[in-house]
């Protein structure tokens, strides 16, 4: 892990916040729900369902390097094969997806007694990386979904899992999923549910995975049953063993590698087997990766999204790969019919 600075509380009045409320408002209107916002756009052809799930690496170095006025701390750029590929997710999000909701599962919202989701309708607050702190401070005002989440927390219990609403207004959210949502919609204008992960990522070997699954068929029947149009998000990387000194200057990407071939060649037998698809096959290539790896997929997002997506029978569309501080860090799409976009 990174040394840990000491760093000055905020200025009064820092970090951006503000807009993403009103942003949400005109979105659903007031009031309103966010499954009628595509009728009133015009797009009530649009199918409800989960319509895409993403690989969604969560790393601050990317929200650091962005520059976003909610995020304190200011950067010289970096990480840029992974930004660009977090663009063209953007552009799959607004102008083929169009969702009523964004749905992450996060590996540092850890829960030792079930699985929570948040059901509070408007976090705010200050996320703080707790091991870099000097690059990510940010401040986020997002919309929960709450009808939906209180769904999916609904749909698990009844399956067997141990479940939790989550509604207490000042809990802080993790930066694992401040940053996949910020990374896949800096402008916050689409509300959003967020799942803990029930393990501890730092003692176990990996999550329960066939409990994870059981959570993404939760998920997908809460999703169809409220008529959601919904993208999922797992935010994990992959492998990763991770240099526990950084450069002076963090975004120095002569610096910038995998930690070591093993763990390279690794992502890339995982990463094959999703190009070629069907994913059915990751569902034991997963857990050999874990075990190989330290592959932060052990909290379970990817196993959660790929079984509430039915385990899609066509290949993923890896965007991008890249390395951030030694962990590789892929961001990739799959699609229930399996299209491809420009």
């Amino acid at each position: 892990m990174s040394r840990v600075f000491h760093v000055p509380p905020p200025a009064a009045g820092q970090g951006g916040r503000g807009g993403q409320a009103g942003r949400h408002a005109a979105r659903t209107g007031i009031g309103g729900h966010p499954a009628a916002s595509a009728q009133a756009s015009g797009a009530e052809n649009l199918r409800a369902g989960i319509v895409a799930g993403y690989l969604s690496p969560h790393p601050p170095h990317l929200v650091y390097a962005e520059n976003p006025p909610q995020n304190e701390p200011r950067s010289h750029g970096g990480w840029e094969v992974l930004r660009w590929a977090y663009d063209r997710l953007r552009q799959r999000i607004k102008q083929v997806h169009r969702p009523d909701v964004l749905i992450v599962h996060a590996p540092h919202w850890i829960t030792m007694v079930g699985h929570h989701v948040n059901c509070v309708p408007n976090p705010k607050g200050l996320s703080v990386e707790p091991i870099f702190p000097h690059l990510f401070r940010y401040h986020y005002d997002f919309q929960t979904d709450v009808p939906l989440a209180e769904a999916i927390a609904d749909e698990a219990s009844g399956m067997g899992l141990v479940t939790s609403k989550m509604r207490k207004p000042g809990v802080r959210v993790d930066y694992a999923t401040i940053g996949a949502l910020h990374m896949v919609n800096p402008e916050w204008d689409i509300p959003v549910v967020s799942l803990s992960a029930n393990n501890n990522p730092y003692f176990y070997s990996e999550a329960s995975l066939g409990e994870m699954e059981v959570l993404g068929e939760a998920t997908r029947r809460a999703v169809e049953r409220t008529g959601r149009r919904a993208v999922l998000l797992a935010s994990n990387s992959l492998s990763h063993l991770h240099w526990h000194e950084e450069p002076p200057v963090p975004e120095d990407m002569e610096r910038e590698h995998p930690y070591n071939d093993h763990q390279y060649r690794w992502d890339m037998k995982l990463l094959e087997s999703v190009r070629r698809g069907p994913t059915a096959p990751l569902r034991e290539l997963i857990s050999e990766h874990i075990e190989a790896t330290a592959s932060e997929t052990k909290a379970g997002s990817l196993t959660w999204m790929l079984a509430a997506m039915g385990w899609p029978a066509v290949p993923g569309d890896v965007l991008g790969y890249g390395t951030i501080i030694g962990t590789g860090n892929a961001v990739v799409e799959w699609t229930p019919e399996g299209g491809r976009h420009g």
